[in-house]
């Protein structure tokens, strides 16, 4: 244990630092508040009490061997557990100060989130937010892996600790000029002949697109891909295609949001913890989300 404390675990940070920086021996030593002399040592002083190699040179920066791969996936979690338990521990008499590490949906990148963000840092100004915007699966990954301290997912992260802090709507969304664009309300069935406009695959909108309209009777033809719904919703206006997208949170000039008639389509977000060890900083920003963001219509 003693030299897991004294040796070890510096050791370790570094290399998980290192990974995270994209191999950049500079960022991380910044990001440590290190010299890079000092990150440089650490690293090989850690190759050799393992008996392995870690890094290969690329120009500037270092590429992680397969083994320090694996190794910083296996020690991300418990570094950062042990970072939150003394942070904890020290931070007990100062509740105000700190940092949390919070990551977001894309597609909550508008709206809602940023300003809660605002609002929260001009009440807590002494909490430092670190904020990564992502999709789902990227942010669950980094919260396994105990690079986020909280984050909003989308769906819920059912094997971690979370709540469920609201329900989007689903809705059509077609050009203004489209021949469903002035109904009260569209069956999916009626999209068969349609061109969609989608996430990638790995995104959990495009999954539930695929299967909703399945369920309806067909396999949509998606022309288009691309993560950013403000850019689905310009390629809809041009009339490239059509979406499925949770319902805007102001009117859009050139398309229209029809409602789905034949069900009731809906994303779960949930509020999501990596561990049930967290800190007086993090404990505060958790709690001013759930008591803003806790509504039925979270977009």
């Amino acid at each position: 244990m003693d030299r897991w404390m004294a040796e070890l675990s510096p050791q370790l940070t570094v290399l998980t630092e290192l990974a995270a920086r994209g191999g950049s021996m500079t960022a991380a030593a910044e990001a440590l508040s290190v010299s890079q002399s000092s990150v440089s040592r650490r690293l090989h002083a850690l190759e050799s009490d393992l008996g392995v190699p870690l890094l290969i040179r690329d120009g500037r920066n270092v590429r992680l061997t397969a083994q320090a791969e694996a190794l910083v996936v296996d020690c991300a979690g418990p570094l950062a557990a042990l970072e939150r338990a003394v942070a904890r521990a020290t931070a007990a008499a100062d509740p105000e100060s700190g940092t949390v590490r919070f990551g977001f949906p894309l597609t909550m990148g508008s709206g809602d989130v940023p300003e809660l963000l605002a609002a929260f840092h001009h009440r807590h100004p002494r909490i430092h937010l670190e904020l990564k915007q992502a999709h789902g699966a990227e942010l669950v990954a980094d919260l396994e892996a105990g690079f986020l301290d909280l984050a909003i997912t989308i769906p819920p992260a059912e094997h971690l600790r979370h709540r469920v802090i609201g329900r989007q709507e689903i809705v059509v969304v077609v050009p203004e000029r489209h021949r469903l664009a002035r109904r009260a309300s569209v069956d999916l069935g009626e999209l068969v002949d349609e061109v969609f406009i989608a996430n990638p695959r790995s995104y959990n909108l495009r999954q539930l697109t695929e299967t909703w309209c399945r369920e309806a009777g067909f396999d949509p033809d998606i022309a288009l891909e691309i993560t950013e719904f403000t850019t689905i919703r310009e390629l809809v206006e041009r009339g490239l295609g059509v979406a499925l997208l949770p319902r805007g949170t102001t009117a859009v000039v050139g398309v229209a949001e029809v409602p789905v008639a034949s069900a009731a389509l809906r994303r779960t977000a949930s509020l999501v913890w990596p561990t049930d060890v967290t800190t007086p900083a993090v404990d505060l920003f958790a709690e001013f989300l759930l008591t803003n963001l806790n509504s039925p219509t979270t977009r």
